[in-house]
């Protein structure tokens, strides 16, 4: 069943295309999406960068912990982070926190680093209380704040609520403290939301806009193979009532299908005139067996009944004409069927000379001009020219054979009555005979000239005919020459 269903075009014309569009939106969206988290993240890295070199130039300004202005902002976590990993400063409300590197959320809670002694806890509490500032009596030591900035991805926990944040990291140095590290994050939340929202509408936009391009595809292809679906109902029609004359519609669109059309148009005007051809063939060959076979019959049966009465010659002749009109239609038969002519080689003018041998009234005048084909099939044109030219000739015929250029040429002419200039075509159709008056035996059957054309065309020459010096009917075959 699913081979039947995508067994049409139209079925894989909208499988395609849908396809096709699917990719493309998977690519579009996961770009879209792709782009959107980067420009989001960029702007909570910008300001958890901002927060953070906030803290810092204050730090480096030797503020006191508990007068940072930063560590006051109620939905950004900061922490600040001695160069021992202890938080000696963090946000009022900042809870838990991960992704800043420390084991504690804020100083004094405990978890912490173990290990210092007691000189240690005491500066510790210094630090923590914001005493480890400047003395009274003197300056405020300046740290430098470092101009590269990190970013980390963590999650921190504010007045009970656990988000995701990027945080950035700030270093500040001090001559006599050391270094310190100040943390700020800015939440992910709108990240999150804004992707997930893409997502969504993606997710319902997508099977949406796919069936639509999917419905529109059936749609656009079924419309534009109507005239093809026209097309085949019409064959096979056309080929169920074996009435060739009918033609199929043409659509006025002027596009791939109407030329379909008018090609599948030409091809049955060309298959009917083929069959009419070929019934014509039939019925004139029919007709031409029926004669000789009659008369044959009957000399028989006068013989049969009164043998001093037989015609030997008569029979003798009837049969000689049977032979060769059965001959010439199975060299039509085969000529028609498309039979391949070969490629021998062979001296044209040695096989013009070797068939008018032995006529009388022929004069030769023949060079060497090599051409390939069929020897047999090519004699019997030259045959069928010196009978035609002998039968219509009042006493001469000439045969010539030259090379002109790529061609081989055989001029046979003669010096009777010629070929009027409105039969020089039609004399090269089968079963044809200018003048009907003729005896049918030596006028023949009507088939050299068709064949000798037919042959000629076969071996990619030509035959025509024209008007010969002497008056009478000049008949040139122009064969290609051997390289």
């Amino acid at each position: 069943m699913t081979r039947r269903w995508f067994g049409s075009v139209r079925s894989r014309a909208t499988l395609a295309a849908t396809l096709v569009v699917a990719v493309a939106l998977l690519a579009a969206g996961a770009a879209v999406l792709l782009s959107l988290r980067s420009d989001l993240t960029g702007q909570a890295e910008s300001e958890a960068a901002s927060a953070a070199r906030a803290v810092a130039v204050e730090l480096s300004d030797g503020r006191p912990y508990d007068k940072l202005t930063g560590l006051d902002e109620d939905d950004l976590p900061v922490q600040i982070v001695d160069e021992r990993g202890r938080v000696v400063a963090a946000s009022e409300d900042l809870e838990r926190v991960t992704g800043t590197g420390a084991d504690t959320a804020r100083p004094g809670d405990p978890g912490g680093r173990a290990g210092g002694d007691a000189d240690d806890d005491a500066d510790d509490s210094d630090d923590v209380n914001g005493s480890d500032g400047p003395d009274d009596d003197g300056p405020a030591p300046r740290g430098e704040v470092d101009s590269d900035t990190d970013f980390s991805t963590g999650t921190a926990t504010i007045d009970g609520t656990t988000a995701d944040y990027r945080f950035a990291a700030v270093e500040v140095e001090f001559e006599d403290r050391g270094k310190f590290t100040v943390y700020a994050g800015a939440p992910l939340a709108a990240e999150r939301s804004a992707v997930g929202t893409a997502t969504t509408a993606m997710l319902i936009g997508f099977p949406l806009l796919l069936a639509v391009v999917a419905g529109a595809t059936w749609l656009v292809t079924r419309r534009a193979l109507s005239p093809v679906e026209g097309i085949r109902r019409e064959m096979a029609a056309i080929t169920a009532s074996e009435d060739l004359a009918r033609r199929v519609p043409v659509p006025a669109t002027h596009d791939e299908v109407a030329r379909l059309a008018l090609t599948t148009n030409e091809t049955l005007a060309a298959l009917e005139s083929s069959v009419e051809r070929q019934r014509r063939f039939v019925a004139d060959a029919s007709h031409e067996l029926r004669s000789p076979i009659a008369s044959l019959r009957t000399q028989l049966e006068v013989g049969a009944a009164h043998p001093e009465l037989l015609d030997l010659d008569g029979a003798v002749t009837d049969t000689v004409r049977l032979q060769t009109l059965a001959a010439d239609l199975l060299l039509l038969a085969r000529l028609d069927a498309g039979e391949r002519p070969g490629d021998a080689r062979f001296d044209l003018g040695a096989l013009a000379r070797e068939h008018a041998e032995g006529r009388a009234g022929v004069t030769v005048t023949a060079d060497e001009v090599p051409v390939a084909g069929s020897r047999a099939q090519v004699g019997r044109v030259l045959t069928n020219l010196l009978d035609n030219a002998r039968r219509h000739a009042r006493s001469a015929v000439t045969v010539g054979v030259r090379a002109e250029g790529e061609w081989a040429v055989v001029a046979v002419a003669d010096d009777g009555d010629g070929v009027p200039e409105a039969d020089r075509e039609r004399i090269f159709e089968r079963f044809v005979r200018l003048d009907e008056a003729r005896s049918r035996d030596d006028g023949g059957a009507g088939l050299g000239l068709a064949i000798a054309r037919d042959v000629a065309v076969r071996h990619g020459g030509t035959l025509t005919v024209g008007r010969a010096p002497a008056g009478g009917a000049l008949f040139e075959l122009r064969l290609p020459r051997a390289q």
